[in-house]
């Protein structure tokens, strides 16, 4: 297993200032508190394409997906990540029921891959570390009612 970097943990640092930009800070404070859907549908009508909130969506599920990437490829160590940056996994359950959908009706298979890739390693990591249970209780903070 690789060993964390000085580089990585800046990385970190710096991508931690990019979500505090006010605009990205409002679609991040939008994705967690307004975004429960279950379906395609469900976000269109939530998200209709042109809208603010289709724009914080966007801004949201890409930062993230950029920020899996560099894990996929190697340029920022997993396992320090994991320790802190739960947002993505957060982000990642909150969009899943809807990804496939989005796939198939934009005919794009690799739509959000990086962030599903790192989002399903990152929930085994959780379990892993913390259990099931522990995984089950954050679950139901990321989508609560379902």
């Amino acid at each position: 297993m690789p060993q964390a970097t000085h580089e990585d943990a800046k990385l970190i640092l710096h991508l931690y200032e990019l979500r505090r930009e006010e605009r990205m800070r409002k679609a991040r404070e939008w994705m967690a508190g307004e975004f429960r859907a279950s379906t395609l549908e469900e976000a269109m009508k939530i998200a209709p394409p042109g809208s603010g909130m289709n724009a914080s969506y966007r801004m949201v599920t890409t930062y993230w997906d950029m920020v899996a990437a560099f894990i996929v490829n190697g340029v920022l160590d997993q396992e320090l990540f994991f320790q802190s940056g739960r947002e993505l996994l957060y982000t990642w359950e909150k969009v899943k029921p809807v990804v496939l959908e989005m796939r198939a009706a934009r005919k794009n298979p690799n739509i959000l891959k990086n962030l599903e890739k790192v989002g399903n390693d990152f929930a085994a990591w959780v379990i892993a570390h913390d259990g099931q249970e522990a995984y089950d209780e954050f679950l139901k903070q990321v989508r609560p009612g379902r």
